[in-house]
């Protein structure tokens, strides 16, 4: 089953046919092309389709829809992730000036921000949010070092992270705040590597989803909510279990068990034609469609071929001792 999730050429040919932000990632994730070509490829998502149009919208002060976090999903926060996603190279003097506004916008407390004028204390998700955005896009604003300190204060014991915690008092996390945690605090790592805190955080909160095996409840081990095991695009503030092998794909986690469940559920929803759909949008307004729910989608495909690629490489059957290469001596 593993095994027949590899693309067919035709597939690869579709995948390539489309906008430049799947094309570089095609070719460096899923055909291993070289570093220059990759590169090369990446620079045309700044000047063509989607990403083009993502900065034609851009307001001439640098905002996006007037707005910082709303409206949803064509405020300056919400433009900005969904560039991250297209790969956008950093220091874009663009986006890293909506970067800087959207922390110059925001309230602090004890480290930690929110967005809203309404909420007198910080939230984990809109600070797990910024935080990707600042350190993909090279951004060094002053507020960012306190920022991660306190995200990294308020993991919770089991691991993850939860935007009520602070406010309510919640104590088991989120699967949507600790996704964007884990995926700000990768962000982080590139920037400091050398930090062991940032790594054991890490894995802790990849532990966290592990123990839930992506998708599920810690209760009694059924779907903990129906709309995880439905592929979206973009995820916006969402989880589903797709941006969860996202993120152990792209760090290149350890082989585990765990998370077999969630790529069997992955190869369930692949289509006849080898592509995979886009099964969810979440309500609000865009700057324009990508993609069709319920066709086939590119970004989709792109992102489970590569998630199951990943997950091959993990599941391969341990070569017999004394053989280097795999086959069995006499």
């Amino acid at each position: 089953m593993i095994e027949s999730s590899a693309p067919e050429p035709a597939t690869l040919d579709w995948l390539l046919a489309g906008d430049a932000a799947i094309r570089w990632q095609v070719k460096r994730d899923l055909l291993d092309a070289p570093v220059v070509e990759v590169e090369a490829e990446r620079s045309l998502v700044a000047t063509t389709g989607w990403g083009r149009r993502l900065l034609e919208h851009q307001d001439p002060q640098g905002t996006w829809a007037n707005g910082l976090y709303g409206p949803k999903w064509t405020s300056t926060t919400y433009s900005l992730l969904l560039l991250r996603h297209c790969g956008l190279p950093p220091g874009d003097p663009r986006t890293q000036r909506g970067v800087e506004l959207i922390w110059d916008g925001a309230r602090y407390f004890d480290g930690g921000l929110t967005c809203a004028a309404s909420i007198d204390a910080p939230e984990a998700c809109v600070t797990s949010l910024y935080l990707a955005l600042a350190y993909y896009f090279e951004v060094a604003h002053p507020n960012v070092a306190g920022a991660l300190e306190w995200l990294l204060e308020n993991q919770l014991e089991d691991g993850g992270w939860n935007c009520r915690t602070v406010r309510f008092g919640d104590r088991h996390s989120s699967f949507h705040t600790s996704i964007s945690a884990l995926e700000a605090l990768n962000e982080a790592k590139r920037v400091h590597p050398d930090r062991d805190d940032i790594g054991e955080a890490l894995a802790a909160g990849r532990e966290f989803f592990l123990r839930h095996h992506l998708f599920k409840s810690h209760r009694d081990g059924s779907v903990a909510n129906p709309a995880f095991t439905r592929l979206s695009f973009p995820p916006r503030w969402h989880y589903d279990l797709l941006r969860g092998l996202d993120h152990f794909a792209e760090t290149n986690a350890p082989a585990d068990d765990r998370y077999g469940d969630a790529a069997d559920v992955l190869h369930t929803r692949r289509r006849k034609d080898g592509t995979w759909p886009v099964q969810q949008k979440y309500a609000g307004s865009v700057w324009f469609d990508m993609e069709r729910t319920g066709g086939p989608s590119r970004w989709n495909t792109l992102r489970a071929l590569r998630v199951l690629r990943w997950h091959r490489s993990r599941t391969r059957p341990t070569p017999p001792l004394g053989s280097a290469d795999g086959r069995v001596r006499d």
